[in-house]
Formats: C-alpha cells, sequence, structure tokens
C-alpha cells in the first residue's frame, strides 16, 4: 500500500499522542534507518559522507543520520539552513548534538549555507544526503533551495533523500526540478508520489525505513493505492481447465488495422492467442487483407467489404456485429486510422455493446477524445491510453494532467465505472471502485511503436479467458512489462521490439510460474 502524507501525518501524530512514544524516539529510529539502509545499498569504500539539512523535521532527520555516520567512524559534513533561532523540537535538539561534537572533534564540520559557494566543501563526499525538506512540503521549489538542488544535481557521487527527494510532491510525484537521488529511503511507510508522475527521474531505488509504528495502524487508513506485486500478477493469471476447447479457453474479435497500420492489427490479434486464448479473429479491410494474410498465421481474418477505402467505416457495422455477438471480448482500436467515417464507425459499436467486453485503444480512443467519452456507456470496459491520449480524452493540457495523475485517473475511473490503464513510467490501473495500482516493472525500451498493441491483445486474451476484468488488467499489464524486462537483457532497452515482446512472452509466464506455482 501507498500512503498520502496526510495519512502518514495522522499515524504520526495517533502513535505520539495516543501511544505516548516520544516523537525524538521516532527520529532517532528514522535516523538510525537512514544509517543502516544505506550501508546496505552502498558498497564501495566510504571517507567523508555529507548532509544538506533544512529546518524541518526532516533537517533533524538529517542532524541525526550525521550522528550516527560520526559515531561509526566516519568524517561528516554538514551543510545547515538554519541555526538554532529558527530550530524547534527535536530537530534543535539534534542540531545542538551535532554542533557540540562539532566544536570537540574535527572529524564533524558543520557549516551554514551562505551562498552555492559554501557546496565546494561537499566535493570530496563519497555520499551526500538530501535532508532540506520532507514530505510535507509542496509546491515549486524556492530560493535558496532550487540554486542548492541544481547545483548538487551536477555533483559526481552517491546521493540518498531521505524520505523523500527535495522538491518532489510526496502526494503527486509533481515537480519541475528536484534532488536526483541514486536511493530514496522513505520514513514509516510507502508515500504515493514516490511512484508515480516524474518520480523515476529522481528517487534512484525506493526502499522503507521503518520509525517504529506498527503496520495495523497505517492499515486504519484504509489506503487506495498499491504496487503491483508479481504475486498479484501469478494468481491473477486465467486457470486452464483440463477439458477445454479452442472456443471456451476464450474467443476474441479484434477490430484494428487499415491500409496505412496493418501491423498494429497483427500484434494485437497475435498478441490475443500468446496470452492464452483459444481463438482469435481479426476484422479486417478487404481491400488490403493481402497484406495481413502475409503477417499472421494463426489468426483467422474477417475481411469487411471497405469499398476501397482501406479502413472501417460506419457501412461495415452490420457486417461486423455477427462477429461481435460472437466473441467474448472485443479489441477495438490499434491501428484503425482517424478518418470521420472510422470514429464514426467505432462511437456505433460502443453504442451497441450489450455489456460486451471490450478493450479500448489508440484510434478507439481517440473517437472518444475532447470529453465524447461522456456520451457512452463506459462501465466495465477497459481503456489503454498514454499520457496524451488521456489528457486528450479529458481536453485538457498533457502539463495539467502531470500535476496530478492519480486524481485524475481515479475521478475519471469513478465517474465512466471503466478500468483505465494509464500507459507510462510507471503504468498506473485505475479501478472503478476508487483503487489506483501501479506497476513499477519495465524499462525504456517500451517507449517504441507497436508495444501498446501488444498490451491490448494480451489483456484481451487474458480476459476471454476468465472474465474477471481487474484480473485480467493486473495480469496483462504486469506480464507485458516484466517480459520488456527479461529480453532487455538480451537485446538491451534499445533494440528489442513490439514483436520480440510478442514472441518471448512465454518467459514471462514461465517466470510467474517457477516463482510461485
Amino acid at each position: 500500500p501507498l500512503y498520502s502524507t496526510k495519512e502518514i501525518r495522522e499515524v504520526d501524530d495517533y502513535a505520539i499522542r495516543e501511544l505516548n512514544i516520544p516523537a525524538i524516539l521516532l527520529m532517532e529510529n528514522a535516523s538510525l534507518q537512514v544509517y543502516n539502509l544505506t550501508l546496505s545499498k552502498y558498497f564501495p569504500p566510504i571517507n567523508k559522507v555529507g548532509f544538506l539539512c533544512g529546518k524541518g523535521n526532516n533537517g533533524g532527520d538529517g542532524f541525526a543520520a550525521a550522528r550516527h555516520f560520526y559515531n561509526n567512524g566516519y568524517e561528516v559534513t554538514v551543510i545547515y539552513l538554519s541555526g538554532e533561532n529558527d530550530l524547534s523540537g527535536d530537530s534543535l535538539t539534534n542540531f545542538k548534538i551535532i554542533n557540540s561534537i562539532s566544536k570537540v572533534d574535527g572529524l564533524v564540520k558543520l557549516k551554514k549555507y551562505k551562498s552555492t559557494a559554501d557546496l565546494k566543501i561537499l566535493q570530496t563526499c563519497n555520499i551526500i544526503f538530501d535532508a532540506l525538506l520532507g514530505s510535507g512540503a509542496e509546491g515549486e521549489l524556492r530560493e535558496p533551495y532550487l540554486s542548492i538542488i541544481k547545483k548538487i544535481n551536477d555533483f559526481n557521487c552517491y546521493k540518498v533523500a531521505i524520505d523523500i527527494p527535495t522538491g518532489l510532491n510526496a502526494n503527486t510525484g509533481y515537480t519541475k526540478e528536484a534532488f536526483k537521488g541514486d536511493l530514496t529511503i522513505t520514513l514509516g511507510e510507502f508515500k504515493k508520489g514516490l511512484f508515480v508522475g516524474a518520480s523515476p527521474e529522481y528517487t534512484g531505488e525506493v526502499v522503507k525505513g521503518s520509525i517504529g509504528i506498527h503496520q495495523n495502524l497505517y492499515d486504519k487508513c484504509e489506503p487506495a493505492s498499491y504496487l503491483i506485486e508479481p504475486e498479484d500478477a501469478f494468481f491473477s493469471l486465467p486457470k486452464k481447465g483440463k477439458t477445454i476447447h479452442k472456443y471456451s479457453a476464450g474467443k476474441v474479435l479484434t477490430i484494428a488495422g487499415s491500409g496505412s497500420y496493418p501491423g498494429a492489427a497483427a500484434l494485437t490479434s497475435e498478441a490475443v492467442l500468446r496470452a492464452g486464448a483459444g481463438a482469435s479473429v481479426l476484422a479486417f479491410p478487404s481491400s488490403v487483407k493481402n497484406i495481413i494474410h502475409s503477417k499472421v498465421v494463426e489468426v483467422v481474418v474477417d475481411a469487411y467489404d471497405d469499398k476501397g477505402s482501406e479502413q472501417l467505416s460506419e457501412h461495415n457495422i452490420e457486417e461486423i456485429e455477427e462477429r461481435i455477438d460472437w466473441a467474448d471480448v472485443v479489441a477495438i482500436g490499434p491501428g484503425l486510422g482517424r478518418e470521420n467515417s472510422t470514429m464514426n464507425a467505432v462511437i456505433e459499436i460502443l453504442k451497441s455493446r450489450t455489456n460486451k467486453k471490450m478493450v479500448i485503444d489508440a484510434d478507439g480512443l481517440f473517437a472518444l477524445s475532447r470529453g465524447k467519452y461522456k456520451e457512452l456507456d463506459l462501465s466495465g470496459l477497459i481503456l489503454t491510453p498514454h499520457h496524451g491520449e488521456f489528457a486528450r480524452l479529458l481536453d485538457i493540457p498533457t502539463t495539467e494532467l502531470q500535476k496530478d495523475i492519480l486524481t485524475y485517473g481515479k475521478n475519471f475511473a469513478e465517474e465512466t465505472g471503466s478500468y483505465l490503464v494509464l500507459k507510462g513510467a510507471p503504468t498506473i490501473i485505475f479501478t472503478p471502485d476508487g483503487d489506483a495500482l501501479i506497476n513499477t516493472v519495465g524499462n525504456a525500451g517500451l517507449a517504441k511503436f507497436g508495444t501498446g498493441d501488444v498490451l491490448t491483445g494480451i489483456i484481451a486474451g487474458l480476459l476471454a479467458q476468465h472474465y474477471d476484468v481487474e484480473q485480467s488488467v493486473v495480469a496483462g499489464v504486469y506480464l507485458h512489462s516484466l517480459t520488456a524486462d527479461i529480453i532487455a537483457n538480451d537485446f538491451t532497452e534499445y533494440s528489442y521490439t513490439a514483436e520480440d515482446i510478442l514472441l518471448n512472452l512465454h518467459r514471462g509466464f514461465q517466470f510467474l510460474r517457477k516463482s510461485f506455482a
């Protein structure tokens, strides 16, 4: 589970107020976690460590952690932004301790920040810790924090963020500029903003440090955001009965492709079979059917009369309806094109779906853009936009979406009753009941033509086998990204293609089966 800063703060306050745990003990536990977890992740020799400390509790964590490094024989340099007159409570206590040590032992150096020139002293450090602003800080960075962060980000050393990188919003993951860490040690519990938005660019590896509050207290918050674990994906896979046949194993109709984009149709319809469905039929324009026949073997191509247009239009709907009735699941959109007649056909198909399970992607989503989705019943459907497509659906700038992806996604799924698979780094699944399921698996090689088409086919193929929408989406998203990670070891993130994911999907299945079966 992932938590908001409000939920974390409420649990902290409860522990202090109702359980009589002194706040300074929580800070001491936090600082010990910073020390221990850093040494568990950083293995080269360490001679000197540096700390950047602000005036809040985050700064207090930094002062206390600096003491633990000193106590274990390391040379410590602390640059602080606020002295005794500006500090209070436990932060002041820990500042006084480290300040007193610095006066009697040269291993500890304290320096009050005045300008970026003061930061040069940290260039000789093996590790620099960011304890400037904690998870409670919101809004864009102001001076002097902005100049400090820009300068430190250029330093060539290992960097650790305490609780959250300064400048990153702990609830939304939004930032224009933030501390770029190699490691983030988040304290107490995982914050939502560490895994969404721009966070992958700034957090590095994220680990959790307990501050001495039991998990049961956090569970009372009833969080609505979760990380997808590999076991979630495995136990979401459909079970294969011993007496099934090709039609009971799942029937999928893919309405995709055009003369300009036959590859999208091939990838989607083949992924259906690779995901385990028994029957995959592709509705495709008859005037260019020879193109698709050269690309698919096991997929049945049902060619509709496009009258030479090389694409779907309204007059094909009646022709396709029989296949729609036959299918357990319909996947629609990849490579259809965006001509008005095609978009109108998509709308009409969605209007007459009669509770048919559907996966809508790519050009199918374009038909719903600029708020047109509000005119349709999308309940129970799966939509798979990337950020640009989702912003177009909502009719807002992508820059606006980036400010709070979780809220926009949650509101959309709840209002429409749909399952929103928001593709990106990370991909986030939003469910109609308000949950956000975050997939952190995958790599930059997925940012390539065709990978989304494969994902659409995988989800449709899984859904046709066991009918549970949420499980199909969870398993499909994870399996797709997991396979990409597996083949990146062979091809690197540069060289694999969407077809490589398709052809290696069995390796993703095998990994999950060997891990949990």
